[in-house]
């Protein structure tokens, strides 16, 4: 079969579709070589990581790509890749995140990670936000299947999409192994400098900044812990915060640094900023510990990072 991959989100590392897409077109062509792999990329975005050996690709342009992102990927999604489908004579159309079209000029395959601008007030939005989120559930319905993260996104999506059961499949999400050499000793010392990482032991925060990951409420959590450790007369592990900060200190996306005055843990909180991703692995295998008190996700999947990484580092 020609199965052509929507790639709006090709190299967009910031995102968890990003990194989906990432890994599966990392991993596709040789999990089924049997079928012809195209990957369909926005062209406006110019060169792109090269792509791995059993890959086409296409590049296709829209009227808004020098006007707004927002237009040009609602048109990539709606027109410009159903009719790169039809043009190429894809035998299926697989849209790796929340976004498939109406018409669809063959049978299409869509992600659902999870109902998130559905089922949290705060992420529902303006008018705008609202009408996408109902054209693209509209076009979920529609799909020949729906893959997702988790049991529990399924469960949402059949009672909340309106699916029925047999159309939908949790395909659980992975991590590649971590090789040898970014545990070895002298790449961990590079990454504990690179980011000024305390010399003691010290607990992690990798991810968003948006109101779900309760990055605030974490800091509070952790300044008991300071607390009780003052009591005792000894010193708490670090907390290290780790992800690209919040352009504005907003009620949607809170700035960690004011709640870590407010809290007098300046001494005790070291916020790094933005990780490479070839620096992900070391960083949580220096640490004593992550946390992740997020109130939903569709998979967690920097819990699943922060386990692999820890049983390597053993």
């Amino acid at each position: 079969m020609r199965i052509l991959v929507n790639g709006w989100f090709c190299d967009e590392w910031a995102t968890g579709s990003g990194q989906y897409l990432a890994a599966l077109v990392a991993t596709l062509p040789r999990a089924s070589d049997a079928h012809e792999w195209v990957l369909v990329r926005p062209a406006a975005r110019g060169d792109e990581s090269p792509l791995p050996p059993g890959w086409g690709s296409m590049r296709v342009r829209t009227p808004f790509d020098a006007a707004s992102k927002d237009l040009a990927k609602l048109w990539f999604e709606q027109v410009a890749f159903p009719l790169a489908c039809r043009r190429a004579g894809a035998d299926v159309a697989f849209v790796p995140y929340w976004g498939s079209a109406l018409w669809r000029p063959c049978p299409v395959v869509v992600t659902v990670h999870d109902l998130i601008p559905l089922l949290l007030p705060a992420y529902r939005g303006g008018v705008l936000q609202r009408g996408y989120t109902g054209l693209v559930a509209r076009t979920a319905r529609l799909a020949s299947a729906v893959l997702t993260d988790s049991e529990a996104s399924r469960r949402d999506i059949i009672e909340h999409l309106r699916i029925p059961p047999e159309r939908v499949h949790a395909v659980h999400l992975a991590i590649a192994a971590c090789e040898p050499g970014v545990l070895a000793p002298e790449s961990l010392a590079r990454v504990r400098g690179r980011y000024g990482l305390p010399d003691g032991a010290f607990l992690l925060y990798l991810g968003g900044f948006d109101v779900r990951k309760n990055v605030v409420r974490t800091l509070e959590g952790y300044a008991k812990v300071v607390e009780h450790h003052a009591g005792m007369g000894s010193r708490p592990p670090a907390l290290v915060i780790a992800g690209r900060l919040p352009a504005a200190d907003t009620p949607f996306a809170p700035d960690p640094r004011p709640a870590v005055k407010r809290l007098g843990l300046e001494e005790h909180v070291h916020i790094i900023g933005w990780v490479a991703e070839e620096d992900k692995r070391a960083l949580y295998a220096l640490a004593t510990g992550a946390v992740f008190l997020s109130e939903y996700e569709g998979f967690g999947l920097p819990v699943l990072e922060a386990m692999a990484c820890e049983a390597a580092a053993q």
